[in-house]
């Protein structure tokens, strides 16, 4: 077109379109490189603790990789049981620190590849908005979870009732300072961090998010979901070690369609198994709430329905596999199964984004934090789309009135207004036949 251009016009405007042509591939060059200019990533480092390196020595590297990954993988599972043990507090402890690494580690990825520009304010600002955006979901947690708290401290309730204006305020304080950053060389370059930071946020802090409302839920709603793709994680590698043949998909070479399946069929066992085990506790079922009388989380209540034995119909074919005519279980086993579904099919597309993600920069893993398994990211990829999942599944198919939430916002009314949802809801119940009214002399 350019060409085109050039021909049906004078020598002026030729000269002029040369010069736009010109400048054009000069903004380009400054502004945009293209996949083979990108700077590579340095190459992780070798974390491997130097005891394991002596005692693996006369091992395979394949072999060596083995033990690492198996010996790290259980020191992570104890360190996870020593954290439920601990309690529900100290889960959103992990889940906050999970998700500042997980930042950190594609945050520094960004930094690496460009740094060479000299971005101004880019490390700052993407720590800025990482605070903000912090502010704003956990104060919509404080606001649901923790009203009566609240309620008895007043310079805690003016950051609630202008919590949203806050959280606004200190943001567009941040997307101003970008704007004053902006250089005329690297104006692209500096949008698309701006993006790769709000990607980042969306990918790290929006998921964590998620899986905390997943928790206050109740214990068993956190712990089945995770530990179903810790499983498909775990049982995957082993078939796809000991069994893969087939490669599943370009972007993850070593993913096999033997280790997919085998992963498939442990991952939906084993969801079904550790679902009956937790429903049998009120540690795990039980919603987490926040007692104000004694600054604790406590999770004592009566089990729902979806906690509690329930006799079900087996169908013709399996009757003569399994001997009998119904079986007894929890109707939580139920929607373990589609959990483990997710986890085990949906939950590795996690992965290969993640493994895209880091082909498209070069790179074999996130960081070096855990030797043979890569960075915290590296094993968190397939949690977070989980976490979305699970949400939408318990707001879609699980989730009723919550008379404790509900009671908790009214104590925050004014005198006034709670006289006046008392009046109405008497009222109803007496039209409903459930009150008596009241006789007057």
């Amino acid at each position: 077109m350019a060409g085109l251009r050039r021909r049906g016009a004078g020598p002026s405007s030729g000269s002029a379109g040369d010069k736009d042509v010109v400048l054009g591939e000069r903004c380009g060059d400054l502004d945009l490189r293209n996949g083979s200019d990108i700077p590579e990533v340095s190459p992780s480092t070798d974390s491997t603790p130097e005891i394991l390196k002596k005692a693996l020595s006369g091992l395979s590297s394949r072999w060596k990789n083995w033990w690492i990954r198996g010996i790290l993988t259980l020191a992570m599972i104890s360190l996870f049981f020593l954290i439920i043990y601990l309690g529900s507090f100290m889960l959103m402890l992990l889940v906050l620190s999970i998700q500042v690494k997980c930042f950190h580690e594609i945050i520094t990825i960004g930094y690496r590849v460009y740094h060479s520009y000299e971005l101004p304010w880019f490390r700052s600002l993407s720590w800025y908005f990482l605070l903000c955006v912090n502010y704003f979901f956990y104060g919509e947690t404080v606001a649901d979870y923790f009203a009566t708290f609240v309620q008895r401290r007043e310079q805690l309730q003016f950051l609630i009732r202008y919590h949203r204006f806050i959280s606004f305020t200190l943001y567009l304080t941040g997307f101003c300072m970008f704007v004053l950053s902006l250089v005329k060389r690297h104006y692209r370059l500096q949008f698309y961090m701006f993006a790769w930071t709000h990607v980042t946020l969306l990918i790290t802090v929006t998921q964590s998010h998620l899986v905390i409302q997943n928790l206050f839920e109740g214990m068993i709603w956190f712990l089945v979901p995770i530990s179903s793709v810790i499983c498909n994680d775990i049982t995957a590698y082993i078939f796809g070690f000991f069994f893969g043949r087939t490669p599943l998909i370009k972007l993850s070479p070593k993913k096999t369609w033997e280790g997919f399946i085998g992963g498939f069929f442990s991952t939906v066992a084993f969801g079904f198994i550790f679902a009956y085990v937790l429903a049998q506790y009120q540690y795990f079922v039980c919603p987490v709430e926040y007692n104000s009388e004694t600054n604790r989380f406590v999770t004592e209540c009566a089990p729902s329905e979806l906690f509690q034995i329930q006799s079900y119909s087996v169908p013709a074919l399996l009757q003569t596999v399994l001997g009998r005519e119904t079986i007894n279980m929890y109707p939580f086993q139920i929607h373990s199964i589609a959990l483990s579904t997710f986890a085990s099919l949906i939950g590795p597309f996690g992965g290969f984004f993640a493994s895209g993600f880091k082909r498209a920069f070069k790179i074999k893993d996130f960081a070096d934090t855990i030797p043979g398994h890569g960075g915290i990211m590296d094993r968190f990829d397939c949690q977070y789309l989980m976490a979305t999942f699970v949400h939408v599944y318990i707001t879609s198919f699980i989730r009723g009135p919550n008379p404790s939430k509900l009671l908790q916002q009214l104590l925050v009314l004014q005198p006034e207004q709670q006289l006046n949802v008392y009046k109405i809801l008497k009222s109803h119940l007496i039209e409903k036949g459930i009150l008596q009214p009241s006789l007057r002399r």
